[in-house]
């Protein structure tokens, strides 16, 4: 892996204790090999990009940081604790620090705005029935969502469905915030607005954060450090300038866009 990108550092030169770590990990699914002796390190309060070709194992590698899939080889530790270790008690804890928002938005079509998010309480939280409606009011306000809540899924349209999940996903008020894709298909101004969006949120919850998207200038919007997953690997390319600096081909055939280079040529 490429770390042409320093980890942080505290004021005092010591690095920070990682929130999240990949350390050798191998990802197959069905016997297909999709991520290779990939490492990598998530540090408190920072936001990674995950970039990439379509298919290249972007959502994968979102839910091996979940705890979500296992690898077949190496260690993934959240918090010091390696996931496939854990008791399936210690797992829902461990889980209750994380919030996802799913690709496909995976929201309850039966259920209002407000219902969503509140189920997600009414299973995991012991609040009272007046905490709920002000944490969910609370969660739909920050997404700007509040004038929506008796809107069932069906009537959203595709960027509110994307800004439900995401409030659904702060509902516990994860320290960990994992977003696959929230700008996919949306129109420029939205997707502008949605990556907004998440550095107020960001700010709001100071939680960390690795975001999946296949826009470029999102990326650049959002990362704190950017990673291209690519030929069954992982590229740290470090932040957004030194991203368009980066010396790998297939990181500059990806961010510009070109039609012919290695990403396309093998």
């Amino acid at each position: 892996m490429d770390h042409s990108n320093s980890s942080p550092e505290l004021s005092d030169g010591q690095a920070p204790q990682p929130v999240l770590s990949l350390e050798n990990v191998t990802i197959e699914l069905q016997g297909d090999t999709i991520l290779k002796d990939v490492s990598l390190t998530l540090y408190p309060g920072e936001i990674a990009v995950l970039i990439g070709p379509s298919g290249a194992g972007k959502t994968v590698l979102l839910k091996t940081m979940a705890g979500l899939f296992e690898p077949k080889v190496g260690h993934v530790l959240c918090y010091g604790h390696e996931w496939k270790k854990l008791s399936l008690t210690d797992r829902h804890q461990l889980a209750a620090k994380i919030g996802m928002q799913f690709q496909q938005s995976a929201l309850f079509d039966e259920l209002t705005a407000f219902e969503n998010i509140s189920f997600v309480l009414k299973e995991h939280t012991h609040m009272s029935e007046s905490e709920i409606q002000a944490r969910v009011m609370e969660c739909l306000t920050a997404v700007g969502l509040e004038k929506s809540q008796a809107l069932h899924e069906y009537e959203l349209s595709g960027g509110m469905k994307k800004r439900l999940g995401i409030a659904r996903a702060i509902a516990l008020k994860p320290d960990i915030l994992f977003l696959d894709d929230p700008t996919a298909g949306l129109d420029p101004v939205n997707s502008d607005n949605m990556a907004e969006l998440i550095l107020s949120l960001k700010e709001q919850i100071h939680a960390t954060m690795a975001v999946v998207t296949h826009d470029i200038l999102r990326a650049y919007q959002l990362a704190g450090r950017i990673f291209l997953v690519v030929d069954q690997t992982v590229i740290e390319t470090g932040n957004a300038e030194q991203t368009q600096r980066h010396s790998d081909p297939r990181v500059q055939q990806f961010i510009h866009g070109w039609l012919h280079g290695p990403l396309t040529e093998q």
